[in-house]
């Protein structure tokens, strides 16, 4: 049985974890309602926008669209998206978890190299040889979040966009946790580049358009708008799914404190009692030594 000091301690220690996780389960609520309302607003638009991306792309030449060259895939690009702060349950391992798997898995003999959103992500693959360094390409993303605006991530897919019309990545993946609600998050491994073109059954377009003002025009302001609004998307889809997974996880933290300052409290009340018991027994043995 432990001593009552310790267990006393203990319920102190477990009583300030309670309240931290607690409060931070609250920053997160606030937090998750305005990542959340951004994403739902977000998602219909854009959405929309890549149905009509892939319907242009199939109606274009692979000559007049550099967006959707078709390629052998042996330089792959991966853009993990990830938080800069820990304590969200799997939410940053899912991610992390997913792009070696693609790694090692179906991109394996392929030259494969990994763009980093979030300080979780680059901690887990700058030190090895897919990580990018000293390229024109961004990096140092650890700070988008910070000011998470279309204006801002704008720059960013602009500079991936002209890496692939470049040639220098033949398929560019992102991979994030796209937010379903604020106990479901679902890992994503999606095709950013080249864009895949909608098909009918009979292999030609799905939608006849008529372009106005022309296929120019398309090319080089409708798509790179909205594969700039792809990649904003994918953003804020793991903003909200961050804020979620971390109020899971600190309610479920909060509801274990809970649990274990109830065992604790038994464990020093029956303590207490037993060394009442033991005092008491103390006394009456030296009365009766006393009086024999």
């Amino acid at each position: 049985m432990p001593n009552l000091k310790e267990v006393r301690n203990r319920i102190v220690s477990v009583g300030s974890t309670m309240q931290i996780t607690s409060a931070m389960k609250m920053v997160s609520a606030a937090k998750l309602k305005r990542a959340q309302d951004a994403i739902t607003q977000m998602r219909p638009y854009a959405n929309k926008l890549q149905e009509i991306l892939q319907n242009v792309s199939s109606s274009l030449d692979t000559s007049e669209n550099a967006y959707a060259r078709e390629s052998n895939d042996k330089n792959v690009l991966l853009i993990v998206i990830s938080s800069n702060r820990g304590l969200a349950g799997g939410f940053n391992a899912n991610a992390i978890k997913k792009a070696w798997s693609l790694i090692k898995d179906d991109y394996v003999g392929k030259n494969v190299s990994v763009i980093s959103i979030g300080k979780k992500a680059n901690d887990a693959f700058k030190r090895t040889d897919h990580s990018i360094h000293g390229t024109d390409l961004p990096h140092g993303l650890n700070e988008v979040f910070d000011n998470l605006k279309y204006d801002t991530v704008a720059p960013i897919a602009e500079k991936i966009m002209e890496a692939f019309v470049t040639k220098q990545f033949d398929k560019v993946i992102l991979v994030y946790n796209q937010f379903k609600n604020a106990a479901v998050q679902i890992v994503q491994a999606e095709q950013f580049l080249p864009v895949v073109a909608t098909k009918t059954v009979g292999g030609g377009s799905a939608t006849d358009y008529i372009f106005e003002p022309n296929k120019e025009f398309i090319v080089e302001d409708l798509i790179p708008r909205s594969l700039k609004t792809q990649f904003y998307k994918a953003l804020l889809d793991s903003f909200a799914s961050e804020h979620g997974a971390r109020m899971t996880a600190m309610h479920k933290a909060t509801d274990n404190a809970k649990d274990m300052l109830r065992d604790l409290k038994i464990s020093y009340n029956k303590a207490r009692q037993t060394a009442i018991t033991t005092e008491i027994l103390e006394i009456v043995a030296g009365a009766e030594a006393l009086n024999g």
